[in-house]
């Protein structure tokens, strides 16, 4: 019993994790001069905050990092949010 419950807070953990790294994308596209960036420099930095969130969950189940064909599916997948 009390695994399950310790294996449910760790997935709820992750899960809240993950949504609030998607905000945090958009919080900190800020420049340097404090306000919030726009156009094509708010795009750039939204891309690369996502990219670089992604390739950090990029893991096999053997706990590797992915590599080729996987690597290229799962950044697709993770970094349309799907």
């Amino acid at each position: 019993m009390l695994k399950r419950i310790l294996l449910a807070a760790v997935v709820t953990t992750f899960a809240i994790g993950s949504a609030f790294a998607q905000e945090s994308c958009e919080s900190k596209a800020v420049g340097k001069d404090g306000k919030a960036l726009s156009g094509a420099a708010k795009t750039s930095f939204m891309k690369k905050c996502t990219t670089e969130s992604c390739e950090a969950k990029a893991v096999g189940s053997d706990g590797k990092k992915l590599a080729g064909a996987a690597k290229t599916s799962f950044m697709k997948k993770c970094q349309s949010g799907a």
